[in-house]
């Protein structure tokens, strides 16, 4: 069983899966911040794959991955930093980029080298649902890699319950359709939402991402979803300290308080 359904299956509420991009804020720091996320109680993991023009991304993710780009990150070194990881790491992995880097890689061989070291799925925030069904669907199921599509607010039921029916580990809800960075409260008309989507009955589970940066917003999306994906607020520690063993211990002190 892949790794992503194997954790939603073995626990329901209260998931924490961590975003950092790759390369950020040192090059050769990326294994090193997965085993301490691991240890630190993180039940997933987003590796952000840098690029050069992140449209979903706010001012802390877009300044990490030009970053990790100055450091020389790409595709093919990560791919070399992570052959060994699953000697050591339990955990999910999912790894989150554009297309167009992915595409440069070669679909096929994106997805040959995320089985070749343990990858469990993808997140591909620009990649539009017809054209996943369409051309990307049957390779991603060939190598048991699971795509994870977002929703946000403005995303039709219609689509939703398509999405559910064609994906397979979880639905990430965007917590709103702007972009990604930290916010200190969900408004009513966010919680609306949340509901909302929960009412619907979803095969899949859901995790909430996009704003998650204190206790109040990682509860909120804790009590509507089945978990809480934390980007920026980990990368900016990860800035600040320069060691994920003092960001992380940061950050779960924030989500307590």
């Amino acid at each position: 069983m892949n790794r992503i359904n194997q954790l939603f299956s073995n626990r329901k509420k209260d998931i924490l899966s961590i975003y950092f991009c790759a390369g950020y804020p040192t090059l050769e720091g990326t294994v090193e911040t997965i085993k301490t996320l691991e240890k630190n109680g993180v039940q997933m993991i987003e590796i952000g794959i840098p690029f050069s023009d992140p449209m979903a991304d706010g001012p802390v993710i877009q300044e990490a991955a030009t970053e990790a780009l100055r450091n020389g990150m790409k595709l093919s070194l990560l791919f070399e930093q992570l052959k060994d990881i699953r000697r050591e790491v339990k955990i999910p992995l999912i790894l989150m980029g554009y297309l167009n880097p992915i595409m440069r890689y070669g679909f096929e061989e994106f997805c040959q080298s995320c089985k070749a070291c343990g990858i469990d799925g993808m997140i591909i925030p620009d990649l539009p649902f017809k054209d996943y069904m369409e051309n990307y669907k049957e390779t991603a199921e060939k190598y048991d890699l699971k795509v994870i599509m977002l929703i946000t607010p403005e995303t039709s039921e219609e689509r939703i319950r398509l999405i559910d029916e064609h994906t397979d580990g979880f639905i990430y809800m965007v917590s709103s359709a702007a972009i990604t960075g930290a916010q200190k409260d969900f408004n009513e008309q966010k919680q609306a939402y949340f509901k909302r989507i929960e009412a619907m009955n979803l095969r899949n589970p859901r995790m909430i991402g996009f704003g998650i940066s204190n206790k109040q917003t990682y509860n909120a999306a804790c009590a509507y979803a089945a978990g809480a994906i934390i980007g920026s607020k980990f990368v900016t520690l990860l800035g600040k300290e320069k060691e994920a063993e003092k960001a992380i211990f940061q950050l779960l002190e924030v989500l307590k308080s």
